[in-house]
């Protein structure tokens, strides 16, 4: 190996990548903070309001009327989470490249709602799909990132289903 050369360069991408979900999704959420009125729905499309939202709780406001210690227990579990995935990521071979792409995703996701999850003692959230008058739970560009992620790491689950049989 030469000098200066990384041994793992693919752990200095993926952890780049990371760090751009991250930029993403706080900058989303600055936006989204600055320009919109707490709960007060701005119409995008007829299926689609920016409405921003402060979620206490994990997803789907789990646990979010208990009184606050969730806040610590959701960044406990989140930072161990987030250590441990970014631990198998860099671990991972060239060959488990999808699985690798999605650790990314829900690392940087996890780690977005987490940063809020300390500075503020919630979750921005601001994207809220519905249907006539069915609300889906607001969520926001990290929350997009995780699912995204773990979308793809069932994608790899049935790809490699296939290869071993």
């Amino acid at each position: 190996m030469k000098q200066g050369t990384l041994k793992y360069p693919h752990v200095a991408w993926l952890t780049a990548g990371i760090v751009v979900v991250i930029i993403l999704d706080l900058w989303t959420k600055a936006i989204a903070t600055d320009l919109l009125t707490y709960a007060r729905p701005v119409k995008v499309l007829p299926i689609l309001d920016w409405t921003l939202l402060h979620n206490t709780g994990a997803a789907f406001s789990f646990l979010a009327d208990q009184g606050g210690w969730q806040r610590w227990f959701f960044t406990i579990v989140s930072s161990v989470v987030s250590l441990g995935f970014y631990i198998w990521m860099t671990k991972l071979t060239p060959k488990e490249w999808i699985v690798r792409f999605a650790l990314l995703f829900i690392i940087g996701g996890a780690l977005g709602n987490l940063i809020d999850r300390i500075r503020f003692g919630y979750v921005v959230d601001f994207i809220h799909f519905h249907w006539d008058e069915h609300y889906f739970p607001a969520f926001n560009v990290a929350d997009m990132a995780i699912c995204f992620g773990a979308g793809l790491i069932i994608l790899d689950m049935i790809v490699n289903r296939k290869n071993n049989d």
